[in-house]
């Protein structure tokens, strides 16, 4: 006798309303949603890259504890590689994190701030506790240790720079946080190369307290998914017994790896971003019926007079890609990635486009 496969009766309850990420592929857009570095790949570095893939690199199991990377690593921030963990992206270490102190617990969200921290806690078994920032987005430092305080708090998630808002927080507001609570706190720090203040400082003080970082976004490897988080050695031993034993390829290791050592190439993007991101940010501020926020990092949210996913549409219809948020959080706000001054110049055409064909209707 053979039974009918019921999935429903082997799917986790918790999961019924959490919606997979679907990450949509468009094909001749100008691409300005996913904060990612828009400058080709430096040409330099290219070449060395694809010298790379020699002799058993693709045929063997890379290095599970990336050795070579994580000392890399721990010479450019300053820490030794014993403070150090590297992911398949910061997603991974996310995921780690949470499947190592968050499952069966509380963990706090500062909302409106990145998804995937809702999204990993849902998967881990967390239950997310979304702590509103204010109206300026900054953190609401008092209701934050008053959620914290409440009985299974276990990690609490500081976006600085926060992604979407692009604002952040101060070192004080984070020390102050970490003198008064008994819960990991995770800093990501996915944007510091582009503005905000380092949180390393605060690292010896606070054995609570872990960084995330990533190669995804100044350093242009989003392709290659690499990120890592520094954190005390007790935190980050006790997290390596749910990663993976080899999470990150050795391709991606060695990229990370030759990026550090063309650090200046690099360099020069990052600051050509800085200036193109003030620029795009007066622009957007001269324009009628635009909301531009100030920002410290790759991207500029914004809001206009009209729905979000009219405009998002409008500019999509132009080949211009941006982030459509929206919900209780940011009603009626977008979000665009900074591009290359070309781009930024077509997107700042094509929304004053939109505008203008809104406002004819």
């Amino acid at each position: 006798m053979v039974f009918p496969f019921d999935l429903s009766s082997i799917v986790r309850k918790d999961l019924d309303k959490l919606v997979a990420y679907d990450a949509h592929l468009y094909s001749d857009v100008v691409k300005l949603d996913a904060n990612e570095n828009p400058y080709p790949f430096p040409a330099e570095v290219a070449q060395r890259l694809g010298e790379l893939i020699a002799d058993e690199m693709l045929s063997r199991y890379p290095d599970g504890e990336a050795v070579a990377l994580r000392r890399d690593i721990a010479a450019y921030v300053g820490v030794s590689p014993e403070q150090l963990m590297v992911g398949n992206g910061s997603d991974e270490l996310i995921l780690n994190i949470l499947l190592t102190f968050g499952t069966g617990g509380r963990v706090l969200i500062t909302n409106p701030t990145f998804s995937m921290y809702r999204i990993h806690c849902l998967v881990a078994g967390a239950k997310p506790i979304p702590v509103p920032r204010r109206e300026d987005f900054s953190l609401d430092v008092p209701a934050l240790l008053c959620y914290a305080r409440k009985p299974d708090s276990r990690v609490l998630f500081i976006c600085s720079p926060n992604n979407p808002t692009g604002n952040a927080s101060t070192l004080e507001e984070i020390e102050s946080v970490l003198q008064a609570v008994n819960c990991l706190v995770v800093v990501d720090q996915a944007y510091l190369e582009f503005g905000g203040q380092d949180c390393l400082p605060l690292l010896q003080r606070y054995p609570h307290l872990v960084i995330l970082r990533t190669f995804s976004k100044a350093y242009a490897l989003a392709g290659l998914r690499v990120g890592y988080m520094i954190g005390n050695p007790d935190v980050l031993r006790q997290i390596k017994k749910v990663k993976q034993p080899f999470n990150l390829n050795s391709f991606s290791q060695a990229a990370a790896r030759l990026v550090l050592q063309h650090r200046e190439v690099f360099a020069q993007q990052i600051q050509d971003i800085i200036e193109s991101r003030n620029k795009l940010w007066q622009e957007l501020q001269g324009m009628a019926g635009v909301t531009p926020y100030p920002s410290v990092t790759n991207y500029i949210l914004f809001r206009t007079n009209y729905e979000s996913k009219t405009v998002y549409q409008g500019l999509l219809d132009k080949g211009i890609l941006i982030r459509k948020l929206g919900g209780p959080e940011l009603p009626g706000f977008l979000r665009v990635s900074v591009g290359t001054p070309e781009q930024n110049q077509r997107f700042i055409q094509a929304l004053s486009a939109v505008l203008a064909e809104l406002g004819g209707e």
